[in-house]
């Protein structure tokens, strides 16, 4: 069920990856089943392969062109839309994928105020250190962070060939998350919904 409102939660959930054979969509459909089975959520998933936004910024105190306007006009409402967000990432490097920043540096005020959780995979770390850093980047853009994350350590052996993990313990972890998530969105908006946020 929804708040008292009785609107569902719209969850934004964000697939980070945008390298070429990428297994970022395989867990996106996987966390966005998880969200599909709650009454209390909705999901939309921002692919940014299907929505690329641009890598050049115009100088500061310059507005951005009406071409630039356009593509951010794909992700840009969606997420002011959002309640709460769902990122699903990989690990490049000891830390999170550049689209995925690029993503995060065009928007600032869409992450005032709402919660984040994480859905992440790679290899022994399981995405864990891109988790790490993406917290300090959200805490600078005022956004909160869920404490409780789903992690894939060596993806590749846990998912089965229907797309879903064969480990069960991994659905315990989606429903701690997103009942995590959940209470904050809730919390979040009925406080956005009583005063403006103060930045």
């Amino acid at each position: 069920m929804g708040d008292a409102t009785g609107t569902p939660l719209r969850t934004a959930v964000i697939i980070g990856s945008t390298r070429d054979g990428r297994f970022g969509p395989v867990v996106a459909d996987w966390i966005t089943g998880h969200i599909g089975e709650r009454e209390d959520m909705t999901a939309d998933v921002v692919d940014l392969v299907e929505t690329p936004l641009p890598t050049v910024f115009p100088a500061f105190g310059q507005a951005p062109s009406e071409e630039v306007v356009a593509r951010l006009g794909a992700v840009t409402p969606r997420l002011a839309e959002a309640d709460a967000f769902v990122i699903v990432t990989p690990e490049y490097n000891h830390s999170f994928p550049a689209a995925l920043k690029n993503a995060l540096d065009w928007h600032n005020e869409q992450w005032h105020a709402k919660p984040v959780g994480f859905v992440s995979y790679g290899g022994l770390a399981g995405g864990l250190r891109a988790v790490e850093h993406l917290r300090v980047v959200l805490a600078e853009l005022h956004a909160v962070t869920i404490r409780n994350t789903v992690s894939f350590h060596n993806y590749g052996e846990i998912f089965g060939a229907d797309g879903r993990p064969t480990d069960p313990g991994c659905e315990v972890a989606a429903k701690a998350m997103l009942d995590q998530l959940t209470w904050w969105a809730h919390a979040l908006r009925e406080a956005r919904s009583l005063r403006p946020y103060a930045v």
